[in-house]
């Protein structure tokens, strides 16, 4: 389509269908990839929620032989992960979903995926929210069409008993993540801060939850740096494949 370009994550080998008009991946969805830790297994099933156009699916498809599906609601973003998929040669392995996360059930049965991922909108969606003018990033960002909640509430039902929840969100809204997780029996287990530079604030969360885990046995993992001076750090240079 117009106004499109193909970006390669060089540490994985993997193509991405982009455009600047409705969305491109971030750090975040490397990271959130990263630190995944999911099924291995041909038999295992994934499902990565808030899509987007596809790119922690796609970065988590080389760690996995499991089959994956995507659920993105807007049409123009489940398009460009249809496309990347096919790109990359895994429509054998990915099933991209154009569909409202509240309707996952009606595609996919409840109980029987052994890891979600997912990268939700940031931002509480109040009147005097600033949003992006752009209403694909808008949707993105702010929690116009879903909520924490649904995330929680749909991740829950879909998991296997002990299966595992990963998301990346923001500091700010920890409390309210916590107490929402544990809310849909989802038992936080591991988390790990992301910070923009030393002495700054942490500006991102990766969590990892487990279905009807035991209360208690919260890990905390040593922060990620993401900038030295002007540079990447060498873990994100390692995890972006570059140095």
């Amino acid at each position: 389509m117009q106004n499109e370009r193909i970006d390669q994550l060089y540490s994985q080998n993997i193509k991405i269908i982009q455009s600047p008009d409705v969305f491109s991946f971030s750090l975040d969805a490397v990271l959130l990839a990263d630190f995944a830790n999911v099924v291995k297994s041909a038999r295992g099933k994934i499902v990565d929620l808030c899509a987007g156009n596809g790119a922690v699916g796609l970065f988590i498809s080389t760690k996995t032989q499991a089959h994956i599906d995507m659920i993105e609601l807007q049409p123009r973003l489940a398009d460009m992960a249809r496309r990347s998929v096919a790109l990359n040669h895994l429509t054998n392995q990915i099933a991209v979903h154009t569909l409202d996360l509240a309707d996952t059930f009606n595609v996919i049965p409840k109980d029987s995926i052994d890891s979600i991922t997912c990268n939700p909108p940031y931002f509480t969606d109040l009147d005097t929210s600033k949003k992006n003018p752009n209403p694909y990033l808008a949707i993105a960002r702010h929690e116009i069409k879903t909520n924490f909640a649904t995330v929680a509430r749909i991740a829950s039902g879909l998991l296997k008993y002990n299966g595992k929840l990963f998301l990346v969100h923001r500091p700010e809204r920890l409390s309210e993540l916590l107490a929402t997780l544990t809310h849909y029996h989802l038992t936080p287990k591991v988390m790990r801060f992301i910070f923009p530079r030393v002495n700054k604030e942490a500006n991102m969360v990766l969590i990892e939850a487990i279905k009807a885990g035991k209360p208690g046995g919260l890990r905390v993992l040593p922060d990620l740096v993401v900038y030295e001076g002007n540079h990447y750090t060498k873990e994100v240079q390692a995890l972006l494949g570059q140095g």
